[in-house]
């Protein structure tokens, strides 16, 4: 439980922004019991008379395990070019305008292992402190699914299993299923890693890129093989760079660690200071807060949906980028778009999270002055090689394999599918 809960008992993770924190885990007790009995009753119960059918063969496939719509984009390309690769989630996961198409993992029995729940909550106790009683919801959650998954995979014996997230409980304790029933896993980078994460433990680890690596190393032993191979999903859009000298169109990024009051000033500043631009909003897609507020205060501003545009089309239809901690930056300095790191709520433990303005990718503006004076520099004039900035986020920059990332790691995929259990 500890490793499968592995990030939750992060000092970053105890340190998100408090509004941030409360819609994951309350601060108020009662709350957080509430939550618990609401899962116990709609998920765990729930699932005991949902009916499963999946549109796949799972036995003896090679299973593609998505957490989200952003896992689910990451890791298409492998279906779509293995006749023996099926997308596969658990069931009742959200996985956003792909939820009708992927398999599903029956988690019914999930129900019959909440017996060790108060001896996991005590042994988290004495492991981690008083976070394990501060987020004993969390811990609930995630009792029953290593010992579910093991036997899905008992039952199945799926080739191998690819994953493209490393670190929320349901994926953590597939890993461990997986190892403990000896199925082969493997690792498909699907954005921008920290040193918060896990240590990296599959037995093949497709990264975009040296930055990916050299965090991974801070995190622990790497353990299995690792390829560079760039950014798959990348590939289709690396040939239409944004090549516009100025900047006119800004896209604005948030999620869920920005306060809507910050980034609504933000915005009504930039608004406000330089007329001439046009700006659009996109929320990050899991995010469910209510702009309405924000829409009709602003209403010059542009938004964007994110269960209809992915990020790529989106940044396509821009020439700058504005955002705090997101890969977003990395995205948008792929397609030449300017990147500039802003942070609309500041938090010492997130300055800079992923190292974009510490190695030259994003420009760090620390506030509203300097935002508005790195805009209206890049009105003026944009480089048109801003691109090559990503190089050492995106191996195959500049070689032969830039924009064959896809073929690359399929390629990698086939070479490790094909080598027996205990080779090389």
């Amino acid at each position: 439980m500890r490793d499968i809960l592995y990030v939750r008992f992060t000092d970053h993770f105890a340190h998100f922004p408090a509004e941030l924190l409360e819609a994951i885990s309350p601060a108020n007790p009662a709350r957080r019991l509430a939550r618990v009995a609401g899962y116990a009753v709609l998920r765990l119960v729930g699932n005991v008379f949902q009916l499963i059918k999946n549109p796949d063969k799972l036995a003896g496939a090679t299973w593609l395990y998505v957490v989200s719509a952003n896992n689910y984009e990451a890791l298409q390309f492998i279906a779509k070019a293995r006749p023996d690769a099926v997308l596969v989630a658990g069931q009742g996961k959200n996985i956003g305008r792909y939820g009708g198409v992927v398999n599903r993992l029956s988690l019914r029995r999930k129900i019959l292992y909440y017996g060790q729940y108060p001896a996991a909550l005590l042994g988290l106790r004495r492991l981690v402190g008083s976070r394990a009683t501060r987020f004993f919801d969390l811990v609930f959650y995630a009792v029953g699914y290593y010992e579910v998954y093991r036997r899905a995979l008992r039952h199945y014996r799926p080739r191998a299993v690819i994953f493209a997230n490393d670190h929320n409980d349901d994926s953590r304790a597939l890993l461990l299923a997986c190892r403990a029933e000896s199925v082969p896993t493997a690792y498909v980078q699907h954005a921008s890693v920290s040193t918060n994460f896990p240590p990296l433990s599959f037995d093949l680890s497709l990264l975009e890129g040296q930055d990916a690596l050299d965090k991974y190393r801070q995190c622990g032993p790497v353990r299995g093989r690792v390829e560079l191979v760039g950014m798959p999903k990348a590939d289709a859009f690396l040939a239409e760079r944004n090549l516009a000298p100025a900047v006119r169109r800004v896209a604005v990024a948030c999620n869920l660690l920005d306060e809507l009051p910050a980034v609504a000033d933000t915005l009504a500043y930039l608004l406000r200071e330089l007329p001439k631009l046009i700006f659009t909003l996109r929320p990050h897609p899991g995010d469910r807060r209510d702009f309405s507020a924000l829409r009709q205060a602003l209403p010059p501003l542009r938004w964007s949906d994110p269960h209809q545009e992915n990020v790529f089309e989106f940044l396509q239809k821009h020439d700058a980028l504005v955002a705090a901690d997101t890969s977003t930056h990395l995205e948008a300095t792929l397609l030449n778009v300017a990147s500039v790191y802003y942070r609309f709520s500041p938090s010492p433990t997130l300055a800079d999270y992923y190292g974009y303005a510490a190695h030259g990718l994003s420009e760090w503006a620390h506030s509203h002055a300097e935002l508005a004076a790195a805009l209206t520099r890049l009105a003026r004039h944009k480089a048109p090689d801003l691109y090559r900035r990503a190089t050492y986020y995106n191996a195959t920059l500049g070689t032969p394999d830039e924009g064959h990332s896809q073929v690359l790691a399929l390629r990698r995929l086939a070479e490790w599918l094909a080598t027996p259990p205990g080779g090389a």
